[in-house]
């Protein structure tokens, strides 16, 4: 499709930096008025998904898939439901295995490459109805999942799946853990390990034969992490080779329905190589915009009252629409 820099985004004038842009939306933002309807789903490894569905009686559908140790709850996916409610779609928010406030019941989380989860709940949802045509949008870590899973997907990708929109996404799983480990993000850091370091001490709690918390003191970075449990945890040898087969940059090219990639250029998470313009600059189907401010799942819009849609929301809900009118973008 195209590249483009210079979006019609504008951020906040209070909002000079990327953290500010990253870090007010996310803390502050209040979104009111979508009602969920949850769901259990009971996966093939006699595990389970939470689901949360805000039904607008549509034959289209938007699944959302949320960022590291984010939920349903977040405003950034709420927003979203909001804004596809608004427009007369469907919206099923999901949570990843152990994001929605319960602990899951096998040794397996959640990671950047479980695209398998993602299959499920895509298959779940057609058969609960006949929807002709299903937007993806996925944020940060799901976004990879999103962008992961259409590119892999090759023939076997259902059909109704018409449309994918993906934001802040750390395209390269190794050199954004650098990244985000590096001093300048170091709050950020901190926050993410503690929380992940949380929900391996509950999981111990109920499979204290099967995993420990052994490796605490040794963990400074993501990557160590990465290292000690998210790798060995879902069969891959280590951090690195769990990167390589799941950093959805490799994927991009293969990806054959209309896609909007949304990165902003002052993400104090992404690393260069989450900006891939000469890879994408021809691509017949993935859009790459790379507007000079938005934070990380920020795009907080000027002048924005507490009832607007964010700017992403609407960029999303536009892509969509006219993606599945045949219209150009």
């Amino acid at each position: 499709m195209s590249w483009s820099q210079f979006t019609d985004y504008q951020p906040p004038y209070w909002l000079f930096n990327g953290h500010l842009q990253t870090i007010i939306p996310s803390q502050f933002r209040k979104v009111e008025s979508v009602n969920y309807e949850r769901q259990r789903l009971h996966t093939p490894d006699d595990d389970f998904l939470l689901l949360d569905w805000s039904v607008a009686e549509s034959d289209r559908l938007v699944i959302i898939s949320h960022g590291l140790e984010g939920d349903s709850n977040r405003p950034y996916i709420l927003g979203m439901v909001r804004a596809f409610n608004r427009a007369s779609w469907d919206a099923l928010a999901w949570n990843f295995r152990g994001c929605g406030g319960e602990i899951n019941h096998t040794l397996r989380f959640y990671h950047s490459g479980a695209t398998d989860d993602l299959d499920l709940v895509i298959s779940h949802a057609l058969s609960q109805k006949q929807y002709k045509s299903i937007t993806l949008v996925g944020f940060s870590l799901g976004g990879n999942l999103t962008l992961k899973y259409l590119g892999e997907s090759g023939d076997k990708l259902p059909p109704q799946v018409k449309v994918g929109v993906a934001f802040s996404v750390p395209l390269d799983l190794y050199t954004c853990s650098e990244q985000i480990s590096s001093p300048a993000n170091f709050v950020y850091s901190r926050r993410f390990l503690k929380n992940l370091k949380k929900k391996v001490s509950q999981k111990v709690l109920h499979m204290p034969n099967d995993l420990s918390t052994m490796h605490f003191n040794q963990i400074k970075s993501l990557k160590d992490f990465d290292d000690f449990y998210t790798a060995p945890l879902h069969g891959f040898k280590d951090a690195m080779d769990y990167y390589t087969h799941c950093s959805s940059l490799y994927y991009l090219e293969d990806i054959k329905v209309p896609t909007l990639l949304v990165n902003a250029k002052n993400d104090p998470f992404l690393s260069d190589k989450c900006y891939p313009v000469e890879m994408l600059r021809d691509h017949p189907y993935v859009h790459l915009e790379t507007p000079l401010s938005g934070g990380h799942v920020g795009f907080m819009p000027r002048g924005a009252g507490a009832d607007d849609n964010y700017w992403s929301e609407d960029r999303a809900v536009t892509f969509a629409k006219a993606k599945l009118q045949g219209r150009s973008y």
